[in-house]
């Protein structure tokens, strides 16, 4: 699973902008300027063919059937190496609860705020409720189906600090799986500020 996040200032003279990345469901984060007419320069037009190049590529692909997850542990037990491979992978999975579905069954709780001398912010997420969190874009990881909910804390990033860094920003986060099927998207704004009230 991984996480994407889109942001902009309002305020700021400058969009910040975070896409889903690639299949792979790596996190990256892209920063641009917004520039006038006359300041775009010719690297964009072979910026546009290297877009285009990597679009024919990732059509190229073609995944294999799809199994579920009782065919994939069945699938090759003869061969040891596969098996202690997906062992490895996946850990322990209870066979009995994880079901027959191809489609994937994930759930996202909650999210937490965690910043340093503040008070922790716990949003639940609930069906089709749309909360104003903060996020970043990262990999998650691989995850076997468990019983327990995961749970992933990001690592700390540093703000942005002066004069010019200071306003209101508005965001969208994505959570992406390799095959880019979307469980959530969140739309956020946030605060840079000087100073804060104490809490």
């Amino acid at each position: 699973m991984a996480v994407g996040a889109v942001g902009s200032s309002n305020n700021m003279g400058f969009d910040e902008k975070m896409e889903a990345g690639d299949k792979s469901g790596a996190l990256e984060t892209k920063t641009s300027e917004t520039m006038s007419a006359n300041q775009v320069g010719v690297d964009e037009s072979s910026q546009n063919a290297a877009e285009e190049e990597e679009e024919e590529v990732e059509r190229k692909i073609k995944l294999g059937p799809q199994f579920t997850l009782k065919e994939q542990l069945e699938k090759d037990k003869d061969d040891e190496s596969l098996r202690r491979w997906k062992e490895q992978l996946l850990g322990t999975v209870d066979l009995e609860n994880v079901g027959e579905t191809l489609e994937p069954e994930v759930k996202i709780l909650s999210l937490s705020i965690i910043s340093p001398g503040r008070p922790n912010i716990v949003l639940p997420i609930q069906k089709m409720e749309n909360p104003r969190v903060d996020s970043s874009k990262e990999m998650f990881g691989t995850f076997s189906p468990q019983a327990e909910p995961y749970t992933h804390e990001m690592l700390e990033e540093t703000t942005p600090s002066g004069f010019f860094a200071r306003g209101s920003y508005s965001a969208r986060s994505k959570f992406l799986d390799d095959d880019n099927k979307c469980y959530l998207e969140i739309n956020y704004t946030f605060d840079i500020r000087k100073e804060w009230a104490t809490p």
